[in-house]
C-alpha cells in the first residue's frame, strides 16, 4: 500500500534540510558509510573472483586480466559516469524544492539504465574477441577471455539496471538501501560465481563461464528487487504515482552531465588497455602479475566512490537550493578525505605488496610483476583517490568538464610516454613509475578543475 503523497514529500523535504544544514564532515561520514560497506562487498567479490579463478589456472587469470577492464568500464559507467550524473539530476531537483521534476527524473534515468545494458550487451557480443585480439590475447587465453565476456555480458541489462535504479534512491539522500542491495548482490555473486565456477557442492564445473553466470544471476535478483521497492512506494519518489511521458528535456538534464562524464571512465580503462597491451609483450606470467596489480587500482574506485557518490546528494541538493559556498565546502572535504583513504591503501601495498599478491597467487613470476607495480605506482594512489572523490562532487555541480580534462591528461601521459618507453625497450618499472606519475597529473588537474571552475546557476 503507498505511503500518503503528501507525507512522502514532506519526508523527502526533511532529508533535503538535513543535507542543507547539518555539519558536513559527519553528514558525509554518515552518509558514505553504507556506501563502505556496499564497497567492502566489491572487494570481497574482487579477491574471490581472483582466488578462485587462480585456482583454475594461470591461463584463467592472464584471461581475466584481458577481460576485466571492459567489466569495470561497464560498472564505471552505469554506476558512475552515468550513475552519478542521475543521482545529481534529482538531487538537484530536489534540492530547489521539484519533486515532481525528480519523480519524472527518476523515470527518464531507468529508459537510460535500459538502453545502455543493451548498447554494453550488443557491443561485446559483437565486438568482444576483436577487443581481446588487439590487447595480445591468443590460444586458450583469448578462448577463456570470450567464454567469460559471452556470459557476463548477457546480464549487461541487470547490471546497468542495478546501478542506474541504485543511483536514482541515493538522488533521495538514502543511501541504505542501494547500498544494502549491492552487498546482497555481491554476497550472492561469491557464492554463485565459486559454485559454478570450480563445481563446488556437486555442481558441474563450468570454469570461466560459470564465474560469469554468477555475476549476471546475482545483479539480476538484484534488478528485481530494486524495482520491486521503487514501484512498490517504499522510495522517496513516489514512481508508481508518476505520470510518465518521455521529455526531451529531462534526458537533457541528466545526460548533459552523463555524456560528458562518461569520457572519464572510458580514459580510465583506455589507459589501463594502453599498459595492458605492453605488458603482454612479456609473456603470460607478466600479464598475470599485472592484472592482479591493476586490479588493487579499480578497487581503489569503489574506495573513492564510496565517499564521492555521498557527496554528490549533499553538493546537488545545494547547488538546487543556491548554496554554492557550502556545496565547495562539501567537495573539498570528500577529496581530503578519499585522499588519505586511498592513498594509505597504495602506501601499504607498495612496502608489503605480497599482502595483496599472495591472496592470488604464489608462482615468483607473476608476485614480482605486481610487486613492481605496487612499488612504483602505489605511492600515488591518493592522487587518484583524490581525482576520482571530486569527479564526483563536480557531478553533484553538474559541472564534470574539468575532471574530465584531467582524465585526458593521465591518459596522454600513459598513452604517448608508455609508447616512447616501450619503443626505447625501456624496463618494466619505468612504465609503472609513469603510471604514477600520470595519477599525480589527474589528481592535481581535478582538484584545479574543482577551484577555479564556475559552479551554480
Amino acid at each position: 500500500m503507498h505511503a500518503p503523497l503528501s507525507s512522502r514529500a514532506a519526508t523527502t523535504a526533511v532529508t533535503a534540510d538535513r543535507l542543507l544544514t547539518a555539519p558536513i564532515l559527519p553528514t558525509l561520514l554518515r552518509l558514505a558509510l553504507p556506501n563502505t560497506v556496499a564497497m567492502a562487498g566489491s572487494a570481497l567479490v574482487a579477491v574471490a573472483e581472483t582466488a578462485y579463478i587462480g585456482r583454475l589456472g594461470t591461463v584463467p587469470l592472464a584471461a581475466i586480466a584481458l577481460a576485466f577492464p571492459f567489466t569495470m568500464l561497464m560498472q564505471m559507467t552505469s554506476a558512475g559516469a552515468m550513475g552519478g550524473s542521475v543521482s545529481s539530476a534529482i538531487s538537484r531537483a530536489l534540492g530547489a524544492g521539484d519533486q515532481d521534476r525528480a519523480t519524472t527524473l527518476a523515470w527518464h534515468a531507468a529508459v537510460i539504465g535500459l538502453i545502455g545494458g543493451i548498447v554494453f550487451m550488443l557491443t561485446m557480443w559483437a565486438f568482444g574477441g576483436a577487443f581481446f585480439t588487439f590487447l595480445g590475447g591468443r590460444g586458450a587465453v583469448l578462448d577463456e577471455a570470450r567464454a567469460y565476456a559471452n556470459v557476463l555480458f548477457a546480464g549487461a541489462i541487470s547490471i546497468w539496471l542495478v546501478n542506474t535504479l541504485a543511483s536514482i534512491v541515493r538522488g533521495t539522500g538514502d543511501m541504505k538501501v542501494p547500498s544494502g542491495t549491492l552487498l546482497a548482490v555481491a554476497l550472492l555473486q561469491v557464492v554463485l560465481g565459486g559454485t559454478l565456477g570450480l563445481g563446488l557442492g556437486g555442481v558441474p564445473q563450468f570454469g570461466m563461464r560459470g564465474v560469469a553466470a554468477g555475476q549476471a544471476i546475482a545483479y539480476s535478483c538484484g534488478a528485481l528487487f530494486l524495482i520491486w521497492f521503487l514501484l512498490g512506494g517504499r522510495s522517496r519518489l513516489d514512481l508508481a504515482r508518476a505520470r510518465f511521458t518521455l521529455q526531451r528535456g529531462m534526458f537533457l538534464d541528466i545526460m548533459k552531465v552523463g555524456a560528458i562524464a562518461c569520457f572519464s571512465p572510458l580514459q580510465t580503462v583506455l589507459t589501463i588497455l594502453v599498459f595492458t597491451s605492453i605488458v603482454t609483450r612479456f609473456g603470460t606470467e607478466a600479464l598475470a602479475g599485472y592484472g592482479i596489480g591493476a586490479r588493487l587500482e579499480f578497487l581503489l574506485i569503489p574506495i573513492a566512490f564510496a565517499f564521492g557518490t555521498a557527496s554528490i546528494p549533499m553538493v546537488g541538493m545545494a547547488i538546487g537550493a543556491g548554496l554554492v559556498a557550502r556545496a565547495r565546502r562539501v567537495a573539498w572535504t570528500t577529496g581530503i578525505v578519499a585522499t588519505l583513504t586511498v592513498g594509505a591503501v597504495g602506501v601499504v601495498a607498495a612496502i608489503q605488496p605480497t599482502l595483496w599478491v599472495s591472496l592470488f597467487t604464489r608462482d615468483p613470476g607473476v608476485s614480482a610483476a605486481a610487486a613492481t607495480y605496487f612499488a612504483f605506482a602505489g605511492p600515488a594512489f591518493g592522487f587518484f583517490g583524490l581525482g576520482v572523490a571530486l569527479y564526483f562532487s563536480s557531478q553533484g555541480a553538474a559541472r564534470v568538464l574539468g575532471p574530465v580534462l584531467a582524465s585526458t591528461a593521465r591518459l596522454l601521459i600513459v598513452g604517448c610516454g608508455g609508447w616512447w618507453l616501450a619503443m626505447l625497450q625501456a624496463p618494466s618499472w619505468m612504465l609503472f613509475a609513469l603510471v604514477g606519475v600520470a595519477m599525480a597529473v589527474f589528481g592535481l588537474g581535478t582538484a584545479a578543475s574543482v577551484r577555479f571552475s564556475r559552479w551554480g546557476a
